[in-house]
């Protein structure tokens, strides 16, 4: 059987709840939801460190963050081997079209071409949207970024150019344009990374209006989470802790879904031309807040930052049965080692993920009993995060404070309630702190002494 293609679909910043099939009450992904219907929907996929860099250092290598070192937006080269060139290696054509966010910049990292572009912010490296930009004559400073909006803050508008400029679009058009110009006598690993729905929060006007008109679900706040009383103004545009007023809090969310919506619709005009033989998988690197629990961006371990859409479609070709819902826990450390599988190839000793095959083909087999995640750094906290989950409950602790989280997923899915203080939950929660002692004891942070876990000062 010839070796099927494998096309990585991937968003920056996308909850995992923000999929129509995934019971959203207004958000309108159609042709996400076609995938997820007809294929596999892993209703537990995790980041587990929910931060750029490191999470798609995770994406590459197959490793967690403790094994390829790096635990937030550090910029230091990736070493080791990585998908794509382990793909190109066994006679794959491997190609990226936009983000990577490794370092150093126009380093392929096993692609064997690439349309590059980590953001629409200009960078050190004139990149291929900004190349793209200038031919096209839209030639003003900084002109991706013209609309004003912030690369990080909670600011949102319809976007300033005309839609065939978007850096969404651009990424559709290169990766139909990569499909054209192909090699047709190889298989291929395509990569499409789009940067949205990371700030700045600005679609098309088209889905902007649609969603700004939208009675749109407030964000949830748990009495644990307060910082704020009342909606704040004055805030920094790139606070991480916020209480937005009712029109501005709208706003944000009305730009966030629409960014999401409109990349939808680019995915749908990537999928009419894939060749009938590609595996298609979905994922993002992390979530957003989205004034939820009174903050923005990422980095916690709470559902909206750390929860990641995961779907995988394959080809009639494989034989594989689909249409399957899955609860397992999952992460981005475990795409390398499918992708390979998939393709006939080594998994190298260095990737810590495990292949979806097994538990795709028989939900019933044994897999990881839980996932473990962290973060070296959570802005206002003055601490990082340590979490587990299994998809039902969740345990957080926070190495510069000692306090910790647990919640109960399958009860409060919203992470209302911390019942880590609760009486009736303390065998629960001493269960799970246990196991974080044995994930972490040996850690050269200090993290704790095989018998207890010690706050860090």
């Amino acid at each position: 059987m010839d070796r099927p293609n494998i096309l990585l679909l991937m968003t920056d910043q996308q909850r995992g709840d923000c999929l129509g099939i995934d019971g959203h009450p207004v958000l309108q992904t159609p042709y996400l939801d076609e995938i997820a219907s007809h294929g596999i929907r892993f209703r537990r996929g995790y980041s587990a460190c929910p931060v750029c860099v490191p999470a798609r250092r995770t994406l590459m290598t197959g490793q967690k963050a403790s094994s390829h070192g790096v635990f937030m937006n550090h910029h230091v080269p990736l070493d080791g081997p990585t998908l794509p060139g382990e793909l190109a290696k066994e006679g794959y054509q491997t190609h990226l079209v936009g983000k990577l966010h490794l370092s150093p910049p126009r380093k392929l990292y096993g692609f064997n071409s690439s349309d590059w572009s980590d953001s629409p912010r200009p960078d050190s490296v004139l990149d291929d949207y900004e190349r793209f930009l200038i031919s096209q004559g839209v030639t003003q400073p900084r002109a991706g970024l013209a609309h004003g909006a912030s690369v990080n803050g909670y600011p949102a508008r319809p976007f300033h150019l005309e839609e065939r400029f978007h850096f969404s679009t651009w990424c559709a058009d290169r990766a139909l344009n990569f499909l054209e110009r192909r090699d047709p006598t190889m298989p291929f690993f395509l990569k499409v990374s789009f940067h949205q729905p990371h700030q700045p929060l600005t679609p098309p006007a088209v889905y902007f209006d649609r969603y700004l008109q939208m009675d749109l679900p407030e964000p949830i706040v748990g009495d644990w989470a307060k910082v704020f009383d009342q909606p704040q103004r004055g805030l920094p545009v790139n606070a991480w802790r916020v209480s937005l007023e009712a029109a501005v809090q709208k706003q944000m969310q009305a730009g966030y879904y629409g960014c999401i919506n409109h990349i939808d619709d680019q995915i749908g005009r990537i999928m009419e031309v894939l060749p009938k033989n590609t595996v298609v998988i979905f994922v993002s690197d992390h979530g957003e807040m989205l004034g939820d629990h009174q903050w923005i961006r990422k980095r916690n371990a709470f559902e909206a930052s750390a929860r990641v859409p995961f779907l995988i479609r394959f080809p009639s070709s494989l034989g594989i049965k689909q249409e399957k819902v899955l609860d397992h826990p999952v992460g981005l450390m475990d795409i390398m080692p499918t992708c390979l599988e998939l393709a006939g190839v080594n998994i190298p000793d260095s990737v810590n993920g495990r292949s979806l095959l097994p538990i795709i083909e028989n939900p019933v087999a044994d897999w990881r009993g839980y996932l473990h995640g962290e973060c070296a750094q959570i802005p206002t906290l003055n601490s990082g995060m340590q979490y587990l989950t299994n998809g039902k409950m969740k345990y957080i602790w926070y190495p510069g404070t000692g306090r910790e989280h647990y919640f109960d997923l399958t009860s409060d899915p919203n992470e209302m309630t911390n019942l880590a203080s609760d009486p009736a939950h303390r065998d629960g929660r001493n269960h799970w702190r246990s196991i974080l002692i044995d994930e972490l004891s040996g850690r050269a942070e200090g993290f704790t002494n095989g018998k207890q876990l010690r706050t860090l000062v």
